[in-house]
This record gives structure tokens, sequence and C-alpha cells, in this order.
């Protein structure tokens, strides 16, 4: 096992990493642009905990398959890291995937995709280590009066209720944070964006140095690449570019506190462009829009800049969410009346594929490629999701650890 590890980026993926490698007794120093660790898209994005069941574009199941082992495991390899329950930081009830009228995929071909994943989930080992036993709960389909007493019908055409949960990302990434504080074999280096990553010498299996708008340092025994938006770029400086065509999107969404309890479960539209609602708990949710929330999107290896918000701007985006996703499931006009304190954030979504979500035959609508790239002393960790990180950072810890 190398002694001397640079990771980079301290989002999830990059702190799981660090803290396996540094219990394992590797000495770590973590870089990121930003000046505290969890401060960009793993602490703000709704924290869906993936079994598979968003991907029905993708018939082959790949998607699901690459899912689920990352989400079955999260719960545990979660708790293991931060060294505390996360049950309290979940969603208490299970989500309800509501068919839009516009979806890409119809009603009938969701329903049986659903089921199709059901059963990959129900026949894999951890299904008891999910948020619930998934060994004892399978989907429901919504009825026709269902869907017309809680849903905007000529919108909603469909319901599916599916046990699977989120977690709230701000509490979950405090945890991290203090986690990575109390390892001593890990030192953070924050407020220090990578620029590249060079060989230190003429061997590629050699020692590595982190260059950065500070300077260089370094050598390192091992480089891993776990940045999110920003690991195209460092990849390419290494000489790794992806597989395929990738696209970065920036999406901003709600994260609202209410003064007043409300009841509120969760709920996805799909399939396309459309929008989500987590409810954590009887004051905190999120809420998305994915017309009003997407900011810009590109297709180069560096991110395009993301345009300032003025006030006026941002009021405007935080109505269009609330009357976007209010139109469809209308009992969300409780969360107004419920007198919320509400934060507009974001983060990018990296991904590789492209096209747009109102195209059934995009490339987006897949989650496949989720991969881990190795050369010499240099790693590169696609994680895809949230959901799988702590799951590919075991595996790539336990693999240098000789394990």
């Amino acid at each position: 096992m190398a002694s001397s590890v640079a990771v980079l980026g301290s989002g999830i993926l990059g702190s799981s990493t660090a803290l396996f490698l540094a219990r394992g007794g590797a000495r770590v120093a973590v870089f990121d642009a930003a000046e505290a660790p969890f401060s960009r898209t793993s602490r703000w994005n709704e924290g869906k905990i993936h079994l598979g069941y968003l991907y029905s574009a993708d018939t082959s199941l790949r998607s699901a398959c690459g899912l689920i082992p990352g989400g079955l495991a999260f719960k545990r390899l979660t708790e293991e890291l931060i060294g505390c329950p996360i049950d309290d930081l979940a969603t208490p009830q299970n989500d309800t995937y509501l068919v839009h009228r516009d979806s890409v995929v119809p009603a009938d071909e969701f329903a049986a995709y659903v089921e199709r994943v059901a059963d990959l989930v129900d026949s894999h080992p951890d299904a008891p280590d999910y948020f619930v036993d998934l060994t004892k709960v399978r989907p429901r389909t919504l009825g026709r009066d269902e869907i017309a007493a809680d849903f905007e019908s000529e919108i909603v055409v469909a319901g599916v209720r599916v046990p699977e949960r989120s977690v709230s990302t701000v509490p979950v990434s405090e945890r991290f944070v203090d986690a990575l504080r109390a390892e001593a074999r890990i030192q953070l280096v924050m407020g220090t964006r990578v620029t590249a990553v060079r060989l230190g010498g003429p061997s590629p299996s050699g020692p590595l140095l982190v260059e950065t708008e500070r300077g260089i340092e370094g050598p390192f025994d091992l480089v891993i690449n776990a940045l999110w938006e920003g690991r195209p770029a460092i990849d390419a400086s290494f000489g790794i570019l992806p597989c395929a065509a990738w696209t970065h999107r920036y999406r901003v969404s709600l994260f609202a506190t209410t003064q007043d309890a409300v009841s509120i479960p969760s709920f996805v539209l799909v399939v396309g462009p459309f929008g989500d609602v987590k409810a954590y708990g009887p004051r905190d949710v999120y809420v998305s829009w994915y017309p009003a929330g997407l900011l810009i999107e590109g297709s180069r290896l560096a991110p395009p800049d993301v345009p300032a918000l003025s006030e006026p701007a941002r009021a405007a985006i935080v109505e269009a969410t609330l009357d976007g996703i209010t139109r469809a499931i209308p009992s969300l006009g409780a969360l107004r009346d419920a007198r919320p304190e509400i934060r507009l954030e974001g983060g990018w979504v990296y991904a590789i594929g492209e096209g747009s979500l109102a195209d059934r035959h995009a490339t987006l609508h897949r989650r496949d490629r989720i991969q881990v790239v190795r050369e010499g002393s240099y790693i590169s960790i696609d994680t895809g999701k949230y959901s799988i990180a702590p799951w590919l950072a075991r595996r790539v810890a336990d693999e240098l650890l000789g394990r």
C-alpha cells in the first residue's frame, strides 16, 4: 500500500476514500478548491439513495444493476464512516413515482420496468441492509381513484409507490466533516484548486506531483482523482479522456425549512425533465423543478461558468419551481402555507451521456458507465451518483490496502 496519497476532491467520494485509506494506515492529503469539505454538490442535492427505479429508459437494466449494490450498501458504509446512525436523517416514507403525461416512457412500460428492478433488488444479498428490509416490501401501483384524489390527473397519468429513500445531505455532510477532522492521518488542503497531475520521475508507476494554483505539492505515491465536475480536465492533464461523450449541468433546487410542521410525502415525476420532492421530516423539504432549476450546461472538459443570480432572479426560480411542481401535485401548496425559509442551492451534475431528457433515446437517461480507471500511480473514479460513492470508495480502498 502506498504510504502517501493525494485525494482530489472533498465531496462524498473523496472523503469516503480518504477515510477508508487513512484508517487502513495511509497518510492522505485531501485537496479541494472549496474552503471546507462538503461545501458543494455533495452538500446540496436531494440525497436519493438510488435503487435504479429512475432509469426506466434504460431497458437493458444496466443502469439499475450498476446502482443497486451501492444503494443497498450506502446506509451501512456511511454509518461506518461517520460513526453514527443515519436513520433519522432519511425520508421516513417510500417514494411515489408519478408518471407525467409527457413521460418518455409510457406508464405501462414504466410499471413493468419497476417490477423488473424490484426482482433484482429483492434477490440481492444486501437487500435487508437498506433503510427498510427490501425482501419484505414490494412496489405498489396506485389506483385511478388515488391518482384522481391526490394529483392533477391531466398531468399525472399513473403512479407507483416504491421502497426507495433519500437522506438529508446537509446533516450527513456535517457528520462527514467531523469524521475527516478527527482523523489524524488526513491533512485537509482546502482553498487549493488543482490544475494538473504530473509524473514526478521517468517511471509511470513512480511518484506523482499535484500542480495547484499555489504551486506544486508532493511527491505522492498515489493520486486519486475523486473530483466531480473538475475530474475530466485533471484526467486530461494526465492523458486520460472520458470513455464517451459527457455533459455538465448546473442545477439549483429549493431547500426549505418550515416554521410549522407539514405532512408532505416524497414524490418523483418521471420520466423526463420534471422534478421531485423529498420530505426528510415534518419541517425539512427539498423541491426541484428541472425547467426552472437548470442554469447552464456544456460538454467541454471544463464546465462552463455558472451565471450569477440577482435576488429577483433567485426569487423567480423559487416561484417557478413551486408553481411547476404544484401544478402536478396540488397538495404541495401546503408548503407555502407553512411559512418556509427557503435556500436556493445547487451543484453540478456530471454524466457520461448527452442529449435532452425529453428524448427517450438520449444517453443522459443511462448511468451504466460508472468506472474506475488506473494509469500507474494515478486513479480516476467516476462515481456517477451520490448514493454509490461510499461503496465505490470501499472497493478502491480495499484493493489498494490488499484486502
